[in-house]
Protein backbone atom coordinates (compact mmCIF):
# COMPACT_ATOMS: atom_id res chain seq x y z
CA UNK A 1 0.00 0.00 0.00
CA UNK A 2 1.04 3.48 -0.76
CA UNK A 3 2.67 6.00 2.04
CA UNK A 4 -0.49 6.38 4.29
CA UNK A 5 -1.99 10.34 3.74
CA UNK A 6 -1.51 10.65 7.62
CA UNK A 7 2.39 10.89 6.81
CA UNK A 8 2.39 12.27 3.34
CA UNK A 9 4.29 15.45 3.22
CA UNK A 10 2.52 16.82 0.55
CA UNK A 11 -1.18 15.81 2.25
CA UNK A 12 0.61 17.53 4.92
CA UNK A 13 1.09 20.84 3.29
CA UNK A 14 -2.33 20.92 1.24
CA UNK A 15 -3.88 20.55 5.16
CA UNK A 16 -1.73 24.16 5.97
CA UNK A 17 -2.66 25.60 2.67
CA UNK A 18 -6.59 25.08 3.30
CA UNK A 19 -6.58 25.95 6.99
CA UNK A 20 -4.70 29.26 6.63
CA UNK A 21 -7.27 29.88 3.77
CA UNK A 22 -10.06 29.08 6.22
CA UNK A 23 -8.85 31.34 9.01
CA UNK A 24 -8.35 34.38 6.23
CA UNK A 25 -11.79 33.87 5.09
CA UNK A 26 -13.12 34.07 8.92
CA UNK A 27 -11.24 36.96 10.46
CA UNK A 28 -14.21 38.90 8.95
CA UNK A 29 -16.58 38.07 11.23
CA UNK A 30 -15.30 40.15 14.34
CA UNK A 31 -17.85 42.33 15.43
CA UNK A 32 -17.83 44.88 18.44
CA UNK A 33 -19.79 42.13 20.83
CA UNK A 34 -18.31 38.67 19.30
CA UNK A 35 -17.92 37.20 16.26
CA UNK A 36 -21.30 37.23 13.60
CA UNK A 37 -22.28 34.73 10.99
CA UNK A 38 -20.77 35.40 7.52
CA UNK A 39 -22.62 35.21 4.32
CA UNK A 40 -21.94 32.82 1.25
CA UNK A 41 -18.99 35.77 -0.34
CA UNK A 42 -17.68 36.29 3.50
CA UNK A 43 -19.57 39.32 4.29
CA UNK A 44 -20.91 40.57 7.73
CA UNK A 45 -24.86 41.53 6.79
CA UNK A 46 -26.04 44.71 7.68
CA UNK A 47 -27.47 42.89 10.57
CA UNK A 48 -25.65 40.95 11.41
CA UNK A 49 -25.45 39.94 15.63
CA UNK A 50 -22.43 38.28 17.60
CA UNK A 51 -24.10 35.07 19.02
CA UNK A 52 -22.33 33.28 21.93
CA UNK A 53 -22.31 29.89 19.69
CA UNK A 54 -20.25 31.19 16.88
CA UNK A 55 -17.93 33.43 19.15
CA UNK A 56 -17.05 30.82 21.45
CA UNK A 57 -16.60 29.04 18.25
CA UNK A 58 -14.45 31.41 16.74
CA UNK A 59 -12.33 31.86 20.03
CA UNK A 60 -11.47 28.29 20.16
CA UNK A 61 -9.94 28.18 16.40
CA UNK A 62 -8.36 31.37 16.64
CA UNK A 63 -6.96 30.29 19.64
CA UNK A 64 -5.77 27.19 18.05
CA UNK A 65 -4.57 28.87 15.26
CA UNK A 66 -2.06 31.21 18.11
CA UNK A 67 -0.75 28.54 19.39
CA UNK A 68 0.39 26.66 15.83
CA UNK A 69 2.08 30.50 15.28
CA UNK A 70 -0.22 32.12 12.90
CA UNK A 71 -0.03 35.87 13.08
CA UNK A 72 -2.89 37.92 13.95
CA UNK A 73 -4.68 35.73 15.96
CA UNK A 74 -3.78 36.77 19.69
CA UNK A 75 -5.72 39.80 19.18
CA UNK A 76 -8.91 37.84 17.80
CA UNK A 77 -8.91 35.07 21.08
CA UNK A 78 -8.91 37.90 23.22
CA UNK A 79 -11.40 39.93 21.48
CA UNK A 80 -13.68 36.46 22.13
CA UNK A 81 -12.59 36.08 25.70
CA UNK A 82 -13.91 39.71 26.44
CA UNK A 83 -17.14 38.94 24.29
CA UNK A 84 -17.86 36.25 26.49
CA UNK A 85 -17.04 37.84 29.50
CA UNK A 86 -19.14 40.86 28.69
CA UNK A 87 -22.41 41.43 26.34
CA UNK A 88 -22.72 37.42 26.32
CA UNK A 89 -22.88 36.66 29.61
CA UNK A 90 -25.23 37.35 32.39
CA UNK A 91 -24.31 39.46 34.89
CA UNK A 92 -27.35 39.28 37.01
CA UNK A 93 -28.03 35.48 37.07
CA UNK A 94 -24.93 34.62 35.62
CA UNK A 95 -24.16 32.08 32.60
CA UNK A 96 -24.47 32.35 29.16
CA UNK A 97 -26.90 33.98 26.39
CA UNK A 98 -27.04 32.81 22.93
CA UNK A 99 -27.21 36.40 22.24
CA UNK A 100 -26.69 39.93 23.88
CA UNK A 101 -29.24 40.88 26.25
CA UNK A 102 -32.55 42.24 24.68
CA UNK A 103 -31.78 40.06 21.51
CA UNK A 104 -34.41 37.47 21.63
CA UNK A 105 -34.16 34.34 24.16
CA UNK A 106 -32.50 34.52 27.07
CA UNK A 107 -32.69 30.76 28.23
CA UNK A 108 -29.55 29.35 29.21
CA UNK A 109 -28.34 25.72 27.10
CA UNK A 110 -25.91 23.48 28.10
CA UNK A 111 -24.55 23.04 24.21
CA UNK A 112 -23.76 26.74 24.52
CA UNK A 113 -22.18 26.67 27.69
CA UNK A 114 -19.62 23.40 26.59
CA UNK A 115 -18.73 25.86 23.93
CA UNK A 116 -17.94 28.31 26.22
CA UNK A 117 -16.06 25.88 28.14
CA UNK A 118 -14.06 24.69 25.24
CA UNK A 119 -13.20 28.46 23.87
CA UNK A 120 -11.93 29.40 27.55
CA UNK A 121 -9.45 26.36 27.72
CA UNK A 122 -8.07 26.95 24.38
CA UNK A 123 -7.88 30.79 25.26
CA UNK A 124 -6.20 29.74 28.50
CA UNK A 125 -3.63 27.61 27.14
CA UNK A 126 -2.93 30.28 24.27
CA UNK A 127 -2.06 32.35 27.22
CA UNK A 128 -4.80 34.98 26.54
CA UNK A 129 -5.23 37.32 29.53
CA UNK A 130 -8.89 37.17 31.04
CA UNK A 131 -8.90 33.29 29.64
CA UNK A 132 -8.03 31.81 33.70
CA UNK A 133 -10.84 34.11 34.98
CA UNK A 134 -13.37 33.10 31.78
CA UNK A 135 -12.46 29.45 32.41
CA UNK A 136 -12.88 29.19 36.58
CA UNK A 137 -16.38 31.24 35.54
CA UNK A 138 -17.90 28.67 33.15
CA UNK A 139 -17.20 25.48 34.85
CA UNK A 140 -18.60 26.94 38.18
CA UNK A 141 -21.76 27.80 35.85
CA UNK A 142 -21.56 23.68 34.70
CA UNK A 143 -21.11 21.94 38.02
CA UNK A 144 -23.61 24.15 39.63
CA UNK A 145 -26.11 24.01 36.78
CA UNK A 146 -25.78 21.59 34.47
CA UNK A 147 -23.66 18.77 36.00
CA UNK A 148 -26.04 16.05 37.51
CA UNK A 149 -24.37 13.33 38.99
CA UNK A 150 -27.15 10.98 39.81
CA UNK A 151 -27.49 10.93 36.01
CA UNK A 152 -24.04 11.15 35.15
CA UNK A 153 -24.80 13.75 32.55
CA UNK A 154 -25.61 17.41 31.48
CA UNK A 155 -29.70 18.63 31.64
CA UNK A 156 -30.40 20.69 28.33
CA UNK A 157 -31.44 23.95 29.42
CA UNK A 158 -32.88 26.76 31.90
CA UNK A 159 -34.49 29.85 32.41
CA UNK A 160 -32.77 32.82 32.33
CA UNK A 161 -32.99 33.01 36.36
CA UNK A 162 -32.54 29.33 36.74
CA UNK A 163 -35.58 28.45 38.25
CA UNK A 164 -37.44 26.70 35.38
CA UNK A 165 -35.23 23.43 33.84
CA UNK A 166 -36.88 22.20 30.45
CA UNK A 167 -37.82 18.67 30.38
CA UNK A 168 -35.46 17.26 27.92
CA UNK A 169 -32.33 15.73 27.68
CA UNK A 170 -30.10 15.66 24.97
CA UNK A 171 -27.49 14.03 22.81
CA UNK A 172 -25.96 16.95 21.16
CA UNK A 173 -25.39 19.15 24.38
CA UNK A 174 -23.95 15.80 26.34
CA UNK A 175 -21.14 15.10 23.22
CA UNK A 176 -20.21 18.78 23.20
CA UNK A 177 -20.06 18.35 27.01
CA UNK A 178 -17.65 15.41 26.82
CA UNK A 179 -15.30 17.13 23.69
CA UNK A 180 -15.20 20.11 26.28
CA UNK A 181 -14.54 18.17 29.45
CA UNK A 182 -11.53 16.43 27.67
CA UNK A 183 -10.40 19.80 26.94
CA UNK A 184 -10.73 20.73 30.93
CA UNK A 185 -8.89 17.81 32.03
CA UNK A 186 -6.16 18.61 30.08
CA UNK A 187 -5.64 22.30 31.63
CA UNK A 188 -6.70 22.00 34.72
CA UNK A 189 -5.24 18.60 35.26
CA UNK A 190 -8.82 17.42 37.31
CA UNK A 191 -8.85 14.06 36.47
CA UNK A 192 -12.48 14.42 37.69
CA UNK A 193 -13.64 16.17 34.35
CA UNK A 194 -12.62 12.41 32.15
CA UNK A 195 -14.34 10.75 34.61
CA UNK A 196 -18.15 12.82 34.11
CA UNK A 197 -16.42 12.29 30.18
CA UNK A 198 -16.88 8.34 30.72
CA UNK A 199 -20.14 8.28 32.85
CA UNK A 200 -21.89 10.64 29.13
CA UNK A 201 -20.40 7.93 26.93
CA UNK A 202 -21.04 5.14 28.93
CA UNK A 203 -24.74 6.04 29.46
CA UNK A 204 -25.56 7.15 25.76
CA UNK A 205 -22.62 5.30 23.71
CA UNK A 206 -21.87 2.17 25.42
CA UNK A 207 -25.00 1.17 26.73
CA UNK A 208 -27.83 2.90 24.77
CA UNK A 209 -26.39 3.74 21.38
CA UNK A 210 -24.67 -0.37 22.08
CA UNK A 211 -28.22 -1.92 22.47
CA UNK A 212 -29.81 -0.27 19.21
CA UNK A 213 -27.12 -1.45 16.13
CA UNK A 214 -24.46 1.81 17.67
CA UNK A 215 -27.31 4.02 16.16
CA UNK A 216 -27.20 7.67 17.92
CA UNK A 217 -30.90 7.84 19.67
CA UNK A 218 -30.29 11.99 20.00
CA UNK A 219 -33.65 13.19 21.95
CA UNK A 220 -34.99 12.28 25.69
CA UNK A 221 -37.14 13.23 28.49
CA UNK A 222 -36.21 14.34 31.79
CA UNK A 223 -35.91 10.85 32.89
CA UNK A 224 -34.11 9.35 29.86
CA UNK A 225 -37.00 7.75 28.30
CA UNK A 226 -36.31 7.95 24.49
CA UNK A 227 -38.45 10.03 22.16
CA UNK A 228 -38.35 8.72 18.82
CA UNK A 229 -40.86 10.74 17.64
CA UNK A 230 -39.50 14.30 18.64
CA UNK A 231 -39.77 16.72 15.68
CA UNK A 232 -40.81 14.61 13.14
CA UNK A 233 -43.08 17.50 12.13
CA UNK A 234 -39.33 19.68 11.81
CA UNK A 235 -36.87 17.43 10.06
CA UNK A 236 -34.83 20.26 9.09
CA UNK A 237 -33.51 21.32 12.57
CA UNK A 238 -30.10 22.48 12.92
CA UNK A 239 -29.30 21.53 16.35
CA UNK A 240 -32.22 18.96 17.41
CA UNK A 241 -34.01 17.02 14.13
CA UNK A 242 -36.25 13.75 13.90
CA UNK A 243 -34.81 10.59 13.72
CA UNK A 244 -31.02 9.43 13.56
CA UNK A 245 -28.16 11.99 12.74
CA UNK A 246 -24.92 10.03 11.10
CA UNK A 247 -22.84 13.24 11.59
CA UNK A 248 -23.15 12.72 15.18
CA UNK A 249 -22.26 8.78 15.07
CA UNK A 250 -18.79 10.02 13.25
CA UNK A 251 -18.30 12.50 16.45
CA UNK A 252 -19.35 10.46 18.82
CA UNK A 253 -16.87 7.91 17.77
CA UNK A 254 -13.90 10.52 17.13
CA UNK A 255 -14.40 11.51 20.87
CA UNK A 256 -15.30 8.15 21.94
CA UNK A 257 -11.19 7.37 21.11
CA UNK A 258 -10.12 10.62 22.29
CA UNK A 259 -11.47 9.41 25.90
CA UNK A 260 -9.78 6.28 25.28
CA UNK A 261 -6.55 7.62 24.90
CA UNK A 262 -7.27 10.19 27.55
CA UNK A 263 -7.78 7.77 30.41
CA UNK A 264 -4.67 5.90 29.52
CA UNK A 265 -2.79 9.27 29.37
CA UNK A 266 -3.88 9.78 32.79
CA UNK A 267 -3.06 6.27 34.00
CA UNK A 268 -6.91 5.37 34.81
CA UNK A 269 -8.66 2.31 33.71
CA UNK A 270 -10.26 2.82 29.99
CA UNK A 271 -13.27 0.47 29.41
CA UNK A 272 -12.45 -2.34 26.74
CA UNK A 273 -15.36 -1.70 25.01
CA UNK A 274 -14.65 1.95 23.73
CA UNK A 275 -12.61 0.60 20.76
CA UNK A 276 -15.33 -1.91 19.27
CA UNK A 277 -17.99 1.39 20.31
CA UNK A 278 -16.36 3.59 17.89
CA UNK A 279 -15.42 1.37 15.34
CA UNK A 280 -19.23 0.19 15.53
CA UNK A 281 -20.80 4.02 15.15
CA UNK A 282 -18.18 4.70 12.52
CA UNK A 283 -19.42 1.64 10.85
CA UNK A 284 -22.84 2.17 10.93
CA UNK A 285 -22.60 5.67 9.68
CA UNK A 286 -20.85 5.06 6.72
CA UNK A 287 -22.87 1.59 5.90
CA UNK A 288 -26.66 3.75 6.40
CA UNK A 289 -25.54 6.97 5.22
CA UNK A 290 -23.21 7.21 2.15
CA UNK A 291 -24.77 7.37 -0.90
CA UNK A 292 -28.08 6.64 1.28
CA UNK A 293 -30.14 7.81 -1.71
CA UNK A 294 -27.99 6.80 -4.76
CA UNK A 295 -25.99 10.04 -5.12
CA UNK A 296 -22.29 10.51 -3.75
CA UNK A 297 -22.30 12.19 0.07
CA UNK A 298 -23.38 11.87 3.67
CA UNK A 299 -27.16 12.36 4.13
CA UNK A 300 -28.09 14.78 7.39
CA UNK A 301 -31.00 12.64 8.85
CA UNK A 302 -32.34 9.06 9.26
CA UNK A 303 -35.59 7.34 9.97
CA UNK A 304 -35.65 4.57 12.51
CA UNK A 305 -35.46 2.21 9.58
CA UNK A 306 -32.26 3.55 7.78
CA UNK A 307 -34.10 5.37 5.67
CA UNK A 308 -32.90 9.15 4.30
CA UNK A 309 -34.91 11.81 5.65
CA UNK A 310 -33.20 14.96 5.07
CA UNK A 311 -30.88 14.93 1.82
CA UNK A 312 -29.07 17.76 2.19
CA UNK A 313 -25.48 17.17 2.43
CA UNK A 314 -23.77 19.12 5.36
CA UNK A 315 -20.37 20.43 5.51
CA UNK A 316 -19.64 19.76 9.17
CA UNK A 317 -20.82 15.86 8.76
CA UNK A 318 -18.32 15.06 5.96
CA UNK A 319 -15.51 17.07 8.14
CA UNK A 320 -16.62 14.85 11.55
CA UNK A 321 -16.49 11.78 8.95
CA UNK A 322 -12.78 12.94 8.09
CA UNK A 323 -11.48 13.78 11.09
CA UNK A 324 -13.08 10.22 12.33
CA UNK A 325 -11.46 8.44 10.04
CA UNK A 326 -8.00 9.70 10.96
CA UNK A 327 -8.83 9.30 14.08
CA UNK A 328 -9.59 5.07 13.58
CA UNK A 329 -6.20 4.97 10.88
CA UNK A 330 -4.29 6.48 13.75
CA UNK A 331 -5.65 3.98 16.37
CA UNK A 332 -5.87 0.58 14.26
CA UNK A 333 -3.40 0.82 11.52
CA UNK A 334 -6.24 -0.76 9.21
CA UNK A 335 -6.87 -0.01 5.13
CA UNK A 336 -10.39 0.68 5.80
CA UNK A 337 -10.22 3.74 7.11
CA UNK A 338 -7.66 4.95 4.86
CA UNK A 339 -10.16 4.54 2.11
CA UNK A 340 -12.53 6.25 4.12
CA UNK A 341 -10.23 9.15 4.74
CA UNK A 342 -9.28 9.20 1.27
CA UNK A 343 -13.03 9.41 -0.05
CA UNK A 344 -14.01 11.89 2.35
CA UNK A 345 -11.37 14.51 1.45
CA UNK A 346 -11.96 13.72 -2.22
CA UNK A 347 -15.75 14.74 -1.66
CA UNK A 348 -15.16 17.31 0.72
CA UNK A 349 -12.38 18.86 -1.98
CA UNK A 350 -14.77 18.33 -5.04
CA UNK A 351 -17.88 19.68 -3.50
CA UNK A 352 -17.45 21.88 -0.47
CA UNK A 353 -14.42 23.43 -0.84
CA UNK A 354 -15.59 27.05 -2.55
CA UNK A 355 -12.40 28.33 -4.62
CA UNK A 356 -14.21 31.23 -6.14
CA UNK A 357 -15.48 32.93 -3.09
CA UNK A 358 -13.61 31.02 0.06
CA UNK A 359 -14.40 28.96 2.68
CA UNK A 360 -16.91 26.20 2.13
CA UNK A 361 -20.22 25.64 1.03
CA UNK A 362 -21.94 25.14 4.35
CA UNK A 363 -24.87 22.78 3.00
CA UNK A 364 -25.31 20.96 -0.44
CA UNK A 365 -28.71 19.84 -2.10
CA UNK A 366 -29.62 16.41 -2.79
CA UNK A 367 -28.43 17.05 -6.60
CA UNK A 368 -24.75 18.53 -4.48
CA UNK A 369 -25.36 21.88 -5.49
CA UNK A 370 -25.44 24.82 -2.90
CA UNK A 371 -27.89 24.81 -0.77
CA UNK A 372 -29.34 27.08 2.16
CA UNK A 373 -32.47 24.85 3.90
CA UNK A 374 -30.71 24.12 6.91
CA UNK A 375 -27.82 26.75 7.29
CA UNK A 376 -27.37 29.85 5.06
CA UNK A 377 -24.17 31.88 4.83
CA UNK A 378 -20.84 30.61 6.14
CA UNK A 379 -20.85 31.21 9.85
CA UNK A 380 -18.82 28.00 11.02
CA UNK A 381 -14.82 27.51 10.96
CA UNK A 382 -14.67 24.98 13.75
CA UNK A 383 -15.59 21.99 12.16
CA UNK A 384 -13.42 22.23 9.54
CA UNK A 385 -10.46 23.74 10.87
CA UNK A 386 -10.57 20.80 13.12
CA UNK A 387 -10.37 18.75 10.36
CA UNK A 388 -7.38 19.89 8.92
CA UNK A 389 -5.82 19.76 12.26
CA UNK A 390 -6.47 16.33 14.02
CA UNK A 391 -5.03 14.12 11.62
CA UNK A 392 -1.84 15.68 12.58
CA UNK A 393 -2.20 14.99 15.98
CA UNK A 394 -2.07 12.22 18.71
CA UNK A 395 -5.33 10.97 20.33
CA UNK A 396 -4.44 12.69 23.25
CA UNK A 397 -4.23 15.38 25.08
CA UNK A 398 -6.69 17.64 23.30
CA UNK A 399 -6.30 19.90 20.21
CA UNK A 400 -5.21 22.88 22.17
CA UNK A 401 -2.53 21.11 24.43
CA UNK A 402 -1.82 19.23 21.75
CA UNK A 403 -0.61 22.02 19.33
CA UNK A 404 1.14 23.81 22.43
CA UNK A 405 3.55 20.67 23.14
Amino acid sequence: MAISWLDSPTHHAWLDAEALRLLAFARTSRLPQGFGNLDDEGRLPRCALAETMNTARMTHSFALAHIQGVPGCRELVGHGVEALQGPLRDKEHDGWYAQPEGHGDTGKAAYLHAFVALAASSAVVAGISQASALLEAVTQVIEQRFWCEEEGALRESFSRDWLHAEAYRGANSNMHGVEAFLSLADVTGDTQWLLRAQRIVERLILTRAAADGMRVTEHFDAQWQALPDYNRENPVDGFRPYGTTPGHAFEWARLVLHLEAALQRAQLPAPESLLPAARGLFDSACRHAWQADGAPGLVYTLDWHNRPVVRERLHWVHAEACATAAALLRRTGEAQYEHWYRCFWDFIASHFIDCAHGSWHHELDPALLPSARIWGGKPDLYHAYQALLLPRLPLAPSLATALAL
